[in-house]
């Protein structure tokens, strides 16, 4: 599948500290520590709406880390899949009385337009579960006979799934303890009550074929991929097992990561899945959950078709700290609107304050777990400094200008 188009990124003056995030599998903030080649994979969509500002909010994160991968020099390889044979999907297309494949052709379209619009660096490789379909049945045959999957005896829908005691760390990513496991496998895809399970937990791996669904053929029996598999057989394909991150949005903790890295897991023999295990928080709007059922998401397209510069919605989703959850609202626009206008005006002046200490603060409010309340908050001091007070260095406005191009995403 392709990518969308890519981002030229302005090399830097100087050098920042290394980066650092907090883990999700061990609780606290250390450092990262890729080789030359930094690697990554992070959870796309599924295709069936418009991108809406929580997804925007989780890819600007992980934006921000390959740009400071960059920055210090590291080669990124960094993956991305998208899950375009999924139930939503299916449901979407149904109502809408159109082909899934038309819809998720239609609105993967849009994604690439909306990253590329967010000045996203796109990823290496952007994969879809179709075009994975036949390393998960490899993978599935490959648990099935290592006793880590089984099939239900079901006659008419053979599903088969995989074991949650297959691996023994399982639950080390989530942390969570058995009761929340329980509630947030049914509230989030699950299907606790399936018969023929052998633990209301054990995640499904293949689906059996079905009427009117998609299917592919398999040594198994015909049906589609789970949806965990699909990220455990992208992930481990392209950049192998222990890779530096997985990310995605903290509702994807459990049971998404948490199964995608115990299947990757049960495959390579307990080895750590991912080194990092970082995670977005989410977005809500004017106090309420953001949301496809409640009907309240914001999409990128439509606040661009309605004139937002996209700067500044990237501005506005920056401003918090992306490990909090936290909310939309027209203040927050209306103060990155603000906030872009006043570092314009200041990198469009002929000289200005010295730029290399707040270079140097940008850069290590950024490694440290991607702090950027601090680190726009120092642009915004060089920014008034610039205005109230002037400066002589005809240098330091495009000092900044790169800066912010380069590290932030935000074009001047």
């Amino acid at each position: 599948m392709q990518s969308w188009s890519d981002t030229a990124l302005p090399t830097i003056p100087g050098a920042g500290p290394p980066l650092r995030l907090y883990d999700t599998a061990d609780r606290q903030v250390r450092p990262v520590t890729p080789g030359p080649t930094a690697t990554m994979y992070v959870c796309g969509i599924t295709p069936y709406d418009a991108t809406h500002l929580g997804h925007a909010a989780t890819y600007l994160t992980f934006d921000l880390v390959n740009r400071l991968w960059r920055d210090a020099g590291h080669e990124v390889h960094y993956v991305q899949n998208v899950t375009d044979v999924d139930d939503p999907l299916f449901e979407r297309a149904a109502r809408d009385g159109v082909d899934w494949r038309d819809l998720g052709t239609r609105e993967i379209n849009l994604f690439r337009e909306d990253m590329s619009a967010l000045r996203v660096v796109p990823p290496r490789d952007y994969i879809g579960a179709v075009e994975s379909v036949d390393e998960v049945i490899e993978f599935v045959e490959k648990l099935l006979a290592s006793g880590a999957a089984y099939t239900v005896e079901d006659a008419e829908y053979p599903d088969i799934y995989f074991r949650a005691d297959a691996t023994e760390q399982f639950g080390y990513e989530s942390g969570y303890d058995r009761a929340t496991m329980d509630r947030l496998f049914a509230e989030r895809g699950g299907d606790p009550d399936r018969p023929g399970k052998r633990d209301t937990i054990d995640a499904l791996l293949w689906r059996a074929a079905r009427p009117d669904e998609p299917s592919w053929p398999a040594p198994f029996g015909a049906g589609r991929p789970g949806w965990h598999i699909e990220c455990a057989a992208i992930a481990l394909n392209r950049v192998g097992p222990e890779f530096d991150i997985q990310g995605g949005g903290s509702d994807l903790i459990y049971p998404h990561h948490e199964y995608s890295a115990a299947h990757a897991e049960a495959l390579i023999a307990g080895r750590r899945f991912a080194r990092h295990y970082v995670h977005a928080g989410l977005i809500g709007l004017d106090g309420e959950k953001m949301s496809k059922s409640r009907g309240n998401l914001v999409l990128v397209s439509k606040l661009r078709a309605a004139g937002v510069d996209p700067a500044a919605i990237r501005l506005g989703l920056l401003a918090g700290h992306y490990r909090r959850d936290r909310m939309w609202t027209d203040a927050v626009l209306a103060d990155a609107t603000t906030r872009l206008d006043l570092w314009r005006r200041a990198t469009a002046l002929a000289c200005g304050p010295a730029a290399e200490d707040t270079v140097a603060r940008l850069r290590q409010h950024l490694a440290d777990d991607l702090d950027t309340p601090k680190a726009l908050a120092a642009v915004d001091n060089w920014a008034n400094q610039a205005l109230n007070y002037g400066g002589r260095d005809s240098a330091a406005p495009g000092l900044i200008t790169t800066a912010v191009d380069g590290l932030l995403g935000v074009q001047l």
